[in-house]
Protein backbone atom coordinates (compact mmCIF):
# COMPACT_ATOMS: atom_id res chain seq x y z
CA UNK A 1 0.00 0.00 0.00
CA UNK A 2 0.94 3.53 -0.73
CA UNK A 3 2.74 5.09 2.08
CA UNK A 4 0.15 8.38 1.39
CA UNK A 5 -2.98 6.08 2.59
CA UNK A 6 -1.12 5.57 6.38
CA UNK A 7 -1.39 8.24 8.63
CA UNK A 8 1.14 9.81 9.99
CA UNK A 9 1.94 8.29 13.36
CA UNK A 10 6.01 9.28 13.79
CA UNK A 11 4.70 12.87 13.71
CA UNK A 12 3.86 12.53 17.48
CA UNK A 13 6.45 10.27 18.52
CA UNK A 14 9.59 9.19 16.20
CA UNK A 15 9.42 5.64 17.74
CA UNK A 16 8.26 3.79 20.55
CA UNK A 17 11.26 4.43 22.89
CA UNK A 18 10.89 8.49 22.21
CA UNK A 19 7.11 7.30 23.33
CA UNK A 20 8.77 5.35 26.69
CA UNK A 21 11.41 8.44 27.53
CA UNK A 22 8.16 10.89 27.86
CA UNK A 23 5.70 8.29 29.79
CA UNK A 24 8.65 7.82 32.17
CA UNK A 25 8.94 11.69 32.30
CA UNK A 26 5.26 12.08 33.25
CA UNK A 27 5.56 9.45 35.24
CA UNK A 28 8.17 10.73 37.81
CA UNK A 29 6.41 14.44 38.12
CA UNK A 30 2.95 13.39 39.32
CA UNK A 31 3.55 15.07 42.19
CA UNK A 32 0.80 17.24 43.22
CA UNK A 33 1.19 17.24 47.14
CA UNK A 34 2.58 21.09 47.13
CA UNK A 35 -0.80 22.39 45.70
CA UNK A 36 -2.69 20.65 48.81
CA UNK A 37 -4.67 22.82 50.94
CA UNK A 38 -3.44 26.05 49.03
CA UNK A 39 -6.26 26.30 46.25
CA UNK A 40 -7.72 29.09 47.97
CA UNK A 41 -4.94 31.31 46.86
CA UNK A 42 -4.88 32.64 43.47
CA UNK A 43 -1.27 32.07 42.75
CA UNK A 44 -0.98 28.44 43.75
CA UNK A 45 -4.50 27.79 41.99
CA UNK A 46 -2.88 29.17 38.84
CA UNK A 47 0.27 27.24 39.40
CA UNK A 48 -1.80 23.87 40.07
CA UNK A 49 -3.76 24.38 36.85
CA UNK A 50 -0.61 25.00 35.21
CA UNK A 51 1.32 21.90 35.99
CA UNK A 52 -2.11 19.88 35.35
CA UNK A 53 -1.74 21.49 32.00
CA UNK A 54 1.54 20.65 31.33
CA UNK A 55 1.52 17.05 32.39
CA UNK A 56 -2.25 16.74 30.99
CA UNK A 57 -0.69 17.88 27.50
CA UNK A 58 1.80 15.22 27.57
CA UNK A 59 -0.33 12.82 29.08
CA UNK A 60 -3.04 13.42 26.12
CA UNK A 61 0.52 12.81 23.33
CA UNK A 62 0.92 9.80 24.82
CA UNK A 63 -2.07 8.73 24.90
CA UNK A 64 -3.39 9.50 21.49
CA UNK A 65 -0.33 7.24 20.13
CA UNK A 66 -0.85 4.24 22.46
CA UNK A 67 -4.05 4.32 20.72
CA UNK A 68 -3.24 4.67 17.47
CA UNK A 69 -0.86 2.19 17.15
CA UNK A 70 -3.23 -0.10 19.10
CA UNK A 71 -5.81 0.36 16.32
CA UNK A 72 -3.37 -0.21 13.43
CA UNK A 73 -3.26 -3.72 14.72
CA UNK A 74 -5.17 -5.03 17.60
CA UNK A 75 -3.42 -8.36 17.39
CA UNK A 76 -0.27 -6.84 18.43
CA UNK A 77 0.50 -7.27 22.20
CA UNK A 78 3.58 -4.74 21.53
CA UNK A 79 0.78 -1.92 21.44
CA UNK A 80 -1.67 -3.51 24.07
CA UNK A 81 1.10 -2.46 26.40
CA UNK A 82 1.63 0.81 25.75
CA UNK A 83 -2.22 1.33 25.80
CA UNK A 84 -2.35 -0.79 29.16
CA UNK A 85 0.69 1.70 30.43
CA UNK A 86 -0.75 5.04 29.62
CA UNK A 87 -4.70 3.92 30.87
CA UNK A 88 -2.80 3.18 33.79
CA UNK A 89 -0.38 6.02 34.08
CA UNK A 90 -4.15 8.32 33.65
CA UNK A 91 -5.73 6.45 35.99
CA UNK A 92 -2.31 7.77 38.34
CA UNK A 93 -3.04 11.19 37.25
CA UNK A 94 -6.56 11.10 38.31
CA UNK A 95 -5.48 9.84 41.88
CA UNK A 96 -2.90 12.48 42.03
CA UNK A 97 -4.99 15.24 41.53
CA UNK A 98 -7.87 14.21 42.72
CA UNK A 99 -8.10 16.69 45.94
CA UNK A 100 -8.33 19.38 43.25
CA UNK A 101 -12.15 19.60 42.26
CA UNK A 102 -13.11 18.52 45.76
CA UNK A 103 -11.09 21.39 47.60
CA UNK A 104 -12.56 24.04 44.86
CA UNK A 105 -15.94 22.58 45.48
CA UNK A 106 -15.22 23.75 49.49
CA UNK A 107 -13.76 27.09 48.56
CA UNK A 108 -16.20 29.87 49.47
CA UNK A 109 -18.58 30.96 46.86
CA UNK A 110 -16.98 34.13 46.73
CA UNK A 111 -13.32 32.83 46.57
CA UNK A 112 -14.78 31.17 43.14
CA UNK A 113 -16.62 34.01 41.66
CA UNK A 114 -13.72 35.95 42.21
CA UNK A 115 -11.30 33.89 40.17
CA UNK A 116 -14.34 33.36 37.42
CA UNK A 117 -13.98 37.19 37.59
CA UNK A 118 -9.87 37.68 37.49
CA UNK A 119 -8.53 38.31 33.80
CA UNK A 120 -5.81 36.34 34.72
CA UNK A 121 -7.25 33.18 35.54
CA UNK A 122 -9.64 33.07 32.26
CA UNK A 123 -8.26 30.24 30.46
CA UNK A 124 -10.69 28.20 33.53
CA UNK A 125 -14.01 30.35 33.71
CA UNK A 126 -16.17 28.73 32.61
CA UNK A 127 -14.86 25.23 34.00
CA UNK A 128 -15.09 27.27 37.20
CA UNK A 129 -18.98 27.78 36.57
CA UNK A 130 -19.38 24.17 36.41
CA UNK A 131 -17.57 23.84 39.38
CA UNK A 132 -20.52 25.93 41.33
CA UNK A 133 -23.02 24.27 39.55
CA UNK A 134 -21.86 21.02 40.42
CA UNK A 135 -21.37 21.58 44.09
CA UNK A 136 -23.66 18.90 45.38
CA UNK A 137 -21.93 16.40 43.38
CA UNK A 138 -18.53 16.57 44.62
CA UNK A 139 -17.71 14.26 46.94
CA UNK A 140 -14.68 14.48 50.20
CA UNK A 141 -11.13 14.74 48.52
CA UNK A 142 -11.09 10.70 49.78
CA UNK A 143 -13.93 9.85 48.04
CA UNK A 144 -12.82 11.42 45.02
CA UNK A 145 -8.93 9.66 45.56
CA UNK A 146 -11.13 5.93 45.50
CA UNK A 147 -13.62 7.00 42.78
CA UNK A 148 -10.30 7.80 40.67
CA UNK A 149 -8.88 5.09 41.76
CA UNK A 150 -11.15 2.54 40.53
CA UNK A 151 -10.94 4.39 36.86
CA UNK A 152 -8.94 1.85 35.28
CA UNK A 153 -10.65 -1.11 36.39
CA UNK A 154 -14.08 0.04 36.13
CA UNK A 155 -13.55 0.88 32.16
CA UNK A 156 -12.07 -2.76 31.32
CA UNK A 157 -15.40 -3.25 29.97
CA UNK A 158 -14.89 -1.50 26.95
CA UNK A 159 -11.76 -2.71 26.36
CA UNK A 160 -12.85 -6.18 27.30
CA UNK A 161 -16.17 -5.66 24.06
CA UNK A 162 -13.52 -3.52 21.68
CA UNK A 163 -11.24 -7.09 22.32
CA UNK A 164 -14.14 -9.51 21.14
CA UNK A 165 -15.48 -7.01 18.38
CA UNK A 166 -11.96 -6.69 16.93
CA UNK A 167 -10.10 -9.58 17.92
CA UNK A 168 -11.40 -12.70 19.25
CA UNK A 169 -15.31 -12.27 17.22
CA UNK A 170 -15.91 -15.68 15.15
CA UNK A 171 -16.66 -13.82 11.53
CA UNK A 172 -16.01 -16.98 9.18
CA UNK A 173 -16.38 -16.79 5.73
CA UNK A 174 -19.77 -16.72 3.45
CA UNK A 175 -20.21 -19.55 0.67
CA UNK A 176 -22.04 -18.37 -2.26
CA UNK A 177 -22.76 -19.07 -5.37
CA UNK A 178 -19.52 -22.01 -4.76
CA UNK A 179 -17.21 -19.36 -3.65
CA UNK A 180 -16.10 -18.55 0.13
CA UNK A 181 -16.43 -14.68 0.81
CA UNK A 182 -14.36 -13.07 3.66
CA UNK A 183 -16.48 -11.60 6.22
CA UNK A 184 -14.98 -8.14 8.21
CA UNK A 185 -17.21 -5.76 9.75
CA UNK A 186 -16.58 -3.21 6.57
CA UNK A 187 -17.12 -6.31 4.59
CA UNK A 188 -20.91 -6.89 6.37
CA UNK A 189 -21.08 -3.12 5.92
CA UNK A 190 -20.83 -3.17 2.20
CA UNK A 191 -22.85 -6.46 1.44
CA UNK A 192 -26.02 -5.19 3.41
CA UNK A 193 -25.98 -2.88 0.36
CA UNK A 194 -25.67 -5.25 -2.05
CA UNK A 195 -28.61 -6.31 -4.92
CA UNK A 196 -27.98 -9.80 -4.32
CA UNK A 197 -30.56 -10.70 -1.48
CA UNK A 198 -29.34 -14.28 -0.63
CA UNK A 199 -26.22 -13.00 -0.27
CA UNK A 200 -27.51 -10.58 1.89
CA UNK A 201 -29.65 -12.72 4.34
CA UNK A 202 -26.51 -15.30 4.39
CA UNK A 203 -24.13 -12.86 5.54
CA UNK A 204 -26.68 -11.40 7.91
CA UNK A 205 -27.71 -14.41 9.72
CA UNK A 206 -23.63 -15.88 9.65
CA UNK A 207 -23.05 -11.95 11.07
CA UNK A 208 -25.24 -12.02 14.04
CA UNK A 209 -24.33 -15.95 14.23
CA UNK A 210 -20.93 -14.92 15.50
CA UNK A 211 -22.51 -12.33 18.06
CA UNK A 212 -25.14 -15.07 19.06
CA UNK A 213 -22.14 -17.33 19.71
CA UNK A 214 -20.60 -15.02 22.35
CA UNK A 215 -23.66 -13.67 23.56
CA UNK A 216 -23.33 -14.99 27.11
CA UNK A 217 -20.19 -13.29 27.63
CA UNK A 218 -21.12 -10.00 25.64
CA UNK A 219 -24.33 -10.08 27.81
CA UNK A 220 -22.34 -10.06 31.42
CA UNK A 221 -19.90 -7.31 29.62
CA UNK A 222 -22.28 -4.86 28.88
CA UNK A 223 -24.62 -5.42 32.00
CA UNK A 224 -21.20 -4.96 34.36
CA UNK A 225 -20.35 -1.61 32.39
CA UNK A 226 -24.39 -0.46 32.94
CA UNK A 227 -23.75 -1.43 36.23
CA UNK A 228 -20.42 1.01 36.24
CA UNK A 229 -22.53 3.64 35.29
CA UNK A 230 -25.18 3.97 37.82
CA UNK A 231 -22.34 2.69 40.36
CA UNK A 232 -20.86 6.26 39.45
CA UNK A 233 -24.23 7.80 39.27
CA UNK A 234 -25.40 6.52 42.83
CA UNK A 235 -22.25 7.52 44.64
CA UNK A 236 -21.76 11.37 42.84
CA UNK A 237 -25.23 11.51 44.31
CA UNK A 238 -27.19 11.81 40.95
CA UNK A 239 -30.78 11.11 40.52
CA UNK A 240 -30.05 8.86 37.13
CA UNK A 241 -27.46 8.06 35.14
CA UNK A 242 -28.79 9.92 32.44
CA UNK A 243 -28.92 12.89 34.59
CA UNK A 244 -25.43 12.51 35.62
CA UNK A 245 -24.59 12.21 31.67
CA UNK A 246 -26.73 15.19 31.10
CA UNK A 247 -24.82 17.22 33.72
CA UNK A 248 -21.66 16.38 33.21
CA UNK A 249 -22.01 17.89 28.99
CA UNK A 250 -24.00 20.97 31.10
CA UNK A 251 -27.20 20.17 28.50
CA UNK A 252 -30.56 20.41 30.13
CA UNK A 253 -32.97 17.40 30.41
CA UNK A 254 -35.46 19.79 28.12
CA UNK A 255 -32.98 18.64 25.16
CA UNK A 256 -33.45 15.21 25.95
CA UNK A 257 -37.16 15.70 25.93
CA UNK A 258 -37.34 17.69 22.96
CA UNK A 259 -35.53 14.82 21.10
CA UNK A 260 -37.56 11.85 21.98
CA UNK A 261 -41.15 13.42 21.77
CA UNK A 262 -40.31 15.10 18.48
CA UNK A 263 -39.29 11.57 17.44
CA UNK A 264 -41.78 9.29 18.86
CA UNK A 265 -43.84 12.63 16.64
CA UNK A 266 -42.17 11.66 13.87
CA UNK A 267 -42.07 7.89 13.71
CA UNK A 268 -45.26 8.03 11.85
CA UNK A 269 -43.00 8.96 8.76
CA UNK A 270 -40.25 6.29 8.94
CA UNK A 271 -43.02 4.01 8.67
CA UNK A 272 -44.41 5.79 5.55
CA UNK A 273 -40.79 5.74 4.19
CA UNK A 274 -40.14 1.57 4.75
CA UNK A 275 -43.58 0.98 3.14
CA UNK A 276 -42.51 3.31 0.19
CA UNK A 277 -38.82 1.17 0.24
CA UNK A 278 -40.42 -1.43 0.62
CA UNK A 279 -42.41 -1.16 -2.38
CA UNK A 280 -39.59 0.20 -4.67
CA UNK A 281 -37.77 -2.46 -3.99
CA UNK A 282 -40.36 -5.13 -5.04
CA UNK A 283 -40.18 -7.03 -1.73
CA UNK A 284 -43.50 -8.63 -0.30
CA UNK A 285 -41.74 -9.18 2.98
CA UNK A 286 -39.34 -6.75 3.80
CA UNK A 287 -36.53 -8.30 6.54
CA UNK A 288 -33.70 -6.43 8.63
CA UNK A 289 -31.23 -7.54 6.07
CA UNK A 290 -33.42 -5.92 3.03
CA UNK A 291 -33.32 -1.78 5.23
CA UNK A 292 -29.60 -1.15 3.75
CA UNK A 293 -30.20 -1.24 -0.08
CA UNK A 294 -30.77 1.32 -1.85
CA UNK A 295 -33.70 2.05 -3.74
CA UNK A 296 -31.58 2.98 -6.63
CA UNK A 297 -29.08 0.81 -6.92
CA UNK A 298 -27.40 1.77 -10.08
CA UNK A 299 -26.89 5.32 -8.77
CA UNK A 300 -24.29 4.28 -6.20
CA UNK A 301 -20.97 6.00 -6.22
CA UNK A 302 -18.28 3.53 -6.73
CA UNK A 303 -15.18 6.02 -6.40
CA UNK A 304 -12.05 5.34 -5.66
CA UNK A 305 -10.68 6.99 -2.83
CA UNK A 306 -8.95 9.89 -4.38
CA UNK A 307 -11.52 10.52 -6.42
CA UNK A 308 -14.08 10.57 -3.71
CA UNK A 309 -11.91 13.17 -1.75
CA UNK A 310 -11.72 15.56 -4.61
CA UNK A 311 -16.18 14.84 -4.57
CA UNK A 312 -15.76 16.15 -0.66
CA UNK A 313 -13.53 19.05 -1.46
CA UNK A 314 -15.96 20.11 -3.87
CA UNK A 315 -19.07 19.19 -1.88
CA UNK A 316 -17.54 21.49 0.79
CA UNK A 317 -16.74 24.50 -1.15
CA UNK A 318 -19.72 26.69 -0.07
CA UNK A 319 -17.22 26.72 3.23
CA UNK A 320 -14.85 28.87 1.39
CA UNK A 321 -10.84 28.88 0.86
CA UNK A 322 -9.75 28.19 4.14
CA UNK A 323 -11.79 24.80 4.90
CA UNK A 324 -10.77 23.55 1.26
CA UNK A 325 -7.33 24.29 1.74
CA UNK A 326 -7.27 23.00 5.34
CA UNK A 327 -8.97 19.41 3.69
CA UNK A 328 -6.09 19.49 0.97
CA UNK A 329 -3.57 19.61 4.17
CA UNK A 330 -5.25 17.09 5.64
CA UNK A 331 -4.26 14.58 2.63
CA UNK A 332 -1.08 15.97 1.80
CA UNK A 333 0.29 15.70 5.52
CA UNK A 334 -0.92 12.37 6.29
CA UNK A 335 -4.00 12.76 8.62
CA UNK A 336 -5.87 9.77 7.32
CA UNK A 337 -5.49 5.89 7.31
CA UNK A 338 -7.60 5.21 4.52
CA UNK A 339 -8.13 1.28 3.51
CA UNK A 340 -9.01 -1.65 5.85
CA UNK A 341 -6.12 -4.04 6.50
CA UNK A 342 -5.66 -7.58 8.93
CA UNK A 343 -6.05 -6.46 12.48
CA UNK A 344 -6.71 -3.04 12.43
CA UNK A 345 -9.91 -1.28 14.71
CA UNK A 346 -13.12 -1.39 12.34
CA UNK A 347 -15.60 1.46 11.95
CA UNK A 348 -13.98 5.33 11.44
CA UNK A 349 -12.62 7.88 13.77
CA UNK A 350 -11.04 11.31 14.64
CA UNK A 351 -8.71 11.94 17.04
CA UNK A 352 -6.70 15.18 18.07
CA UNK A 353 -4.87 16.38 20.79
CA UNK A 354 -3.93 19.93 22.00
CA UNK A 355 -0.10 19.09 20.85
CA UNK A 356 -1.05 17.04 17.30
CA UNK A 357 -3.07 17.66 14.02
CA UNK A 358 -5.84 15.98 13.87
CA UNK A 359 -5.94 12.01 12.71
CA UNK A 360 -8.90 10.05 11.08
CA UNK A 361 -9.02 6.38 10.86
CA UNK A 362 -11.42 4.91 7.88
CA UNK A 363 -11.73 1.65 6.36
CA UNK A 364 -12.33 3.09 3.01
CA UNK A 365 -14.29 0.85 0.35
CA UNK A 366 -15.94 2.38 -2.82
CA UNK A 367 -19.51 3.31 -1.73
CA UNK A 368 -21.35 6.38 -1.44
CA UNK A 369 -21.53 5.12 2.51
CA UNK A 370 -17.64 5.86 2.58
CA UNK A 371 -17.83 8.80 0.28
CA UNK A 372 -19.62 10.30 2.95
CA UNK A 373 -17.91 9.05 5.59
CA UNK A 374 -14.28 10.93 4.68
CA UNK A 375 -16.87 14.03 5.24
CA UNK A 376 -17.99 12.84 8.37
CA UNK A 377 -14.73 12.47 9.56
CA UNK A 378 -13.28 15.48 8.33
CA UNK A 379 -15.46 17.32 9.67
CA UNK A 380 -14.59 16.37 13.02
CA UNK A 381 -10.73 17.18 12.31
CA UNK A 382 -11.07 20.63 11.24
CA UNK A 383 -13.70 21.56 13.98
CA UNK A 384 -10.51 19.84 16.30
CA UNK A 385 -8.20 21.80 14.52
CA UNK A 386 -10.15 24.97 15.11
CA UNK A 387 -11.12 24.77 17.91
CA UNK A 388 -7.22 24.31 19.56
CA UNK A 389 -6.35 26.86 16.84
CA UNK A 390 -8.20 29.67 18.73
CA UNK A 391 -8.61 28.28 22.59
CA UNK A 392 -6.45 27.79 25.02
CA UNK A 393 -5.85 24.32 26.47
CA UNK A 394 -8.48 24.16 28.89
CA UNK A 395 -11.46 25.35 27.05
CA UNK A 396 -10.29 23.40 23.60
CA UNK A 397 -11.91 20.38 24.08
CA UNK A 398 -15.22 20.83 23.19
CA UNK A 399 -18.15 18.37 24.75
CA UNK A 400 -19.40 15.32 23.38
CA UNK A 401 -22.32 17.24 23.13
CA UNK A 402 -21.51 18.84 19.91
CA UNK A 403 -19.40 16.46 18.65
CA UNK A 404 -21.12 15.25 15.73
CA UNK A 405 -22.11 18.87 14.53
CA UNK A 406 -19.67 19.97 12.54
CA UNK A 407 -19.49 15.91 10.93
CA UNK A 408 -22.61 16.01 9.94
CA UNK A 409 -22.84 19.70 8.97
CA UNK A 410 -20.57 18.17 6.12
CA UNK A 411 -22.52 15.23 5.00
CA UNK A 412 -26.17 17.13 4.93
CA UNK A 413 -24.01 19.97 2.65
CA UNK A 414 -22.31 17.64 0.58
CA UNK A 415 -25.58 15.74 -0.55
CA UNK A 416 -27.37 19.25 -0.97
CA UNK A 417 -24.58 19.70 -3.42
CA UNK A 418 -25.13 16.74 -4.91
CA UNK A 419 -28.82 17.15 -5.14
CA UNK A 420 -28.41 20.83 -6.53
CA UNK A 421 -25.62 19.91 -9.14
CA UNK A 422 -27.71 17.24 -10.74
CA UNK A 423 -30.87 16.81 -13.09
CA UNK A 424 -30.87 12.91 -13.72
CA UNK A 425 -33.84 11.63 -11.88
CA UNK A 426 -32.45 8.57 -11.46
CA UNK A 427 -29.56 10.15 -9.54
CA UNK A 428 -31.72 12.69 -7.69
CA UNK A 429 -33.95 9.57 -6.13
CA UNK A 430 -30.84 7.82 -5.29
CA UNK A 431 -29.50 10.97 -3.40
CA UNK A 432 -32.66 11.78 -2.06
CA UNK A 433 -32.97 8.13 -0.63
CA UNK A 434 -29.73 8.68 0.73
CA UNK A 435 -30.89 11.78 3.06
CA UNK A 436 -33.49 9.86 4.21
CA UNK A 437 -31.27 6.60 4.91
CA UNK A 438 -28.61 9.61 6.85
CA UNK A 439 -31.74 11.12 8.97
CA UNK A 440 -33.23 7.15 9.48
CA UNK A 441 -29.53 6.04 10.61
CA UNK A 442 -28.40 8.97 12.30
CA UNK A 443 -31.43 10.30 13.68
CA UNK A 444 -34.20 7.17 14.31
CA UNK A 445 -32.01 4.85 14.66
CA UNK A 446 -29.56 6.46 17.20
CA UNK A 447 -32.94 7.31 18.93
CA UNK A 448 -33.99 4.03 19.15
CA UNK A 449 -30.75 3.21 20.87
CA UNK A 450 -31.06 5.81 23.25
CA UNK A 451 -34.17 4.27 24.60
CA UNK A 452 -32.61 1.05 24.30
CA UNK A 453 -29.91 2.59 27.05
CA UNK A 454 -32.52 3.90 29.19
CA UNK A 455 -34.30 1.06 29.44
CA UNK A 456 -30.88 -0.77 30.33
CA UNK A 457 -30.12 1.99 32.79
CA UNK A 458 -33.44 2.41 34.19
CA UNK A 459 -33.66 -1.53 34.59
CA UNK A 460 -30.56 -1.59 36.49
CA UNK A 461 -31.59 1.27 38.77
CA UNK A 462 -34.38 -0.86 39.91
CA UNK A 463 -31.95 -3.45 40.94
CA UNK A 464 -33.46 -5.37 37.74
CA UNK A 465 -31.16 -8.14 36.45
CA UNK A 466 -29.74 -7.29 32.56
CA UNK A 467 -29.76 -10.70 31.23
CA UNK A 468 -29.21 -11.99 27.45
CA UNK A 469 -33.72 -12.74 27.17
CA UNK A 470 -34.28 -9.51 28.55
CA UNK A 471 -32.47 -7.05 26.30
CA UNK A 472 -32.92 -9.07 23.94
CA UNK A 473 -36.44 -9.12 24.14
CA UNK A 474 -36.83 -5.19 24.83
CA UNK A 475 -34.33 -4.81 21.75
CA UNK A 476 -36.83 -6.36 19.57
CA UNK A 477 -39.62 -4.17 20.48
CA UNK A 478 -38.02 -1.49 20.25
CA UNK A 479 -37.27 -2.53 16.81
CA UNK A 480 -40.72 -3.08 16.19
CA UNK A 481 -41.56 0.40 17.86
CA UNK A 482 -39.62 2.13 15.36
CA UNK A 483 -39.69 0.16 11.69
CA UNK A 484 -43.40 -0.65 11.83
CA UNK A 485 -45.61 -2.83 10.27
CA UNK A 486 -43.64 -2.87 6.92
CA UNK A 487 -40.15 -4.44 8.48
CA UNK A 488 -40.06 -8.11 9.71
CA UNK A 489 -38.06 -7.86 12.76
CA UNK A 490 -36.29 -11.36 12.25
CA UNK A 491 -35.01 -13.16 15.17
CA UNK A 492 -31.60 -11.52 14.61
CA UNK A 493 -32.17 -7.97 15.05
CA UNK A 494 -33.01 -8.47 18.86
CA UNK A 495 -29.47 -9.07 19.47
CA UNK A 496 -28.24 -5.68 17.58
CA UNK A 497 -27.79 -4.17 20.99
CA UNK A 498 -24.77 -6.84 21.34
CA UNK A 499 -22.65 -5.20 18.49
CA UNK A 500 -23.32 -1.63 19.45
CA UNK A 501 -19.54 -0.32 20.94
CA UNK A 502 -21.07 3.22 21.84
CA UNK A 503 -22.87 1.48 24.24
CA UNK A 504 -19.77 1.32 26.42
CA UNK A 505 -19.82 4.81 26.57
CA UNK A 506 -23.05 5.85 27.88
CA UNK A 507 -25.48 8.19 26.53
CA UNK A 508 -23.44 8.83 23.83
CA UNK A 509 -25.55 7.78 20.84
CA UNK A 510 -28.66 10.34 21.17
CA UNK A 511 -26.17 12.85 20.82
CA UNK A 512 -25.86 12.06 16.77
CA UNK A 513 -29.66 13.13 16.38
CA UNK A 514 -29.33 15.74 18.08
CA UNK A 515 -25.59 16.67 15.89
CA UNK A 516 -27.75 15.91 12.88
CA UNK A 517 -30.86 17.99 14.16
CA UNK A 518 -28.26 21.11 14.73
CA UNK A 519 -26.93 20.21 11.42
CA UNK A 520 -29.87 20.31 9.13
CA UNK A 521 -30.69 23.61 10.64
CA UNK A 522 -26.88 24.99 10.46
CA UNK A 523 -26.31 23.61 6.87
CA UNK A 524 -29.72 25.32 5.76
CA UNK A 525 -28.80 28.21 7.34
CA UNK A 526 -25.55 28.31 5.28
CA UNK A 527 -27.03 27.46 2.21
CA UNK A 528 -29.39 30.13 2.33
CA UNK A 529 -27.47 33.15 4.18
CA UNK A 530 -24.33 32.48 2.87
CA UNK A 531 -20.55 34.07 4.01
CA UNK A 532 -22.66 35.81 7.34
CA UNK A 533 -23.86 32.24 8.00
CA UNK A 534 -20.29 30.65 7.32
CA UNK A 535 -18.59 33.20 9.91
CA UNK A 536 -21.10 32.40 12.50
CA UNK A 537 -20.63 28.74 11.77
CA UNK A 538 -16.89 29.24 11.91
CA UNK A 539 -17.37 31.04 15.39
CA UNK A 540 -18.88 27.98 16.58
CA UNK A 541 -16.07 25.78 15.39
CA UNK A 542 -13.96 27.75 17.34
CA UNK A 543 -15.16 28.32 20.47
CA UNK A 544 -13.99 24.61 21.96
CA UNK A 545 -15.92 24.59 25.35
CA UNK A 546 -15.80 28.12 26.33
CA UNK A 547 -19.55 27.78 27.46
CA UNK A 548 -21.79 25.21 27.70
CA UNK A 549 -22.44 23.24 24.18
CA UNK A 550 -26.71 24.47 23.98
CA UNK A 551 -25.33 28.24 24.09
CA UNK A 552 -22.77 27.79 21.91
CA UNK A 553 -24.70 26.43 19.36
CA UNK A 554 -26.73 29.49 19.45
CA UNK A 555 -23.69 31.48 17.52
CA UNK A 556 -24.46 29.02 14.85
CA UNK A 557 -28.13 30.17 15.04
CA UNK A 558 -29.58 26.58 16.92
CA UNK A 559 -31.45 26.54 20.01
CA UNK A 560 -31.75 23.13 21.42
CA UNK A 561 -33.68 23.98 24.20
CA UNK A 562 -37.00 24.76 21.87
CA UNK A 563 -38.66 22.14 19.68
CA UNK A 564 -37.93 24.16 16.42
CA UNK A 565 -34.74 22.84 15.05
CA UNK A 566 -36.77 19.13 15.98
CA UNK A 567 -39.33 19.28 14.44
CA UNK A 568 -37.56 20.75 11.38
CA UNK A 569 -36.10 17.73 11.06
CA UNK A 570 -38.77 15.92 10.85
CA UNK A 571 -40.36 17.85 8.20
CA UNK A 572 -36.96 18.03 6.12
CA UNK A 573 -36.95 14.09 5.81
CA UNK A 574 -41.22 14.12 4.97
CA UNK A 575 -40.03 16.67 2.71
CA UNK A 576 -37.59 14.37 0.89
CA UNK A 577 -40.34 11.71 1.14
CA UNK A 578 -42.57 13.61 -0.56
CA UNK A 579 -40.70 14.64 -3.31
CA UNK A 580 -38.90 11.05 -3.43
CA UNK A 581 -42.28 9.42 -3.80
CA UNK A 582 -43.21 12.40 -6.95
CA UNK A 583 -40.73 11.43 -8.72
Amino acid sequence: MDNKYVWAVEDIYSSAEEWQKEFDEVKAELDFSEFKGKLGRAEDFSACMKKQEVLGRKLDKLGIYAMMRHDEDTRVSEYDALLSKVTGLSALFGEKTAFILPELTALPESVLKGYIKDPALSDYDYSLTRVLADKSHVLSEGEERLLSMSGESLSSFRDIFTKIDNADLPLKPVTHNGKKIPLSHGAYGVIMRSADRELRKKTFKKYYGAYISLIDVIAATYAGSVKKDVFYAKAKKYSSALDMALSGEDVDKSVYKNLISSVKSGLPYLHRYMEVKKRELGLSSMHMYDVYVPSVAEAELELEYDKAYDLVKEGLSVLGDEYAGLLEKARSERWISVYETAGKRSGAYSAGVYDTHPYVLLNYQKSTHDVFTIAHEMGHSIHTYFSIRSQPYAKADYKIFVAEVASTVNEVLLLKHLLSSSKDVKLRKYLLSYYMEMIRTTLFRQTQFAEFEEYSHKSAEKGVPLTKDDMCRAYRRLNKKYYGKAVVSDREISYEWARIPHFYRAFYVYKYATGIISAIAIAERILTKGEPAVKDYFGFLSSGSSAGPVDLLKIAGVDLTEKKPFDAAMESFNAALEEYEKL
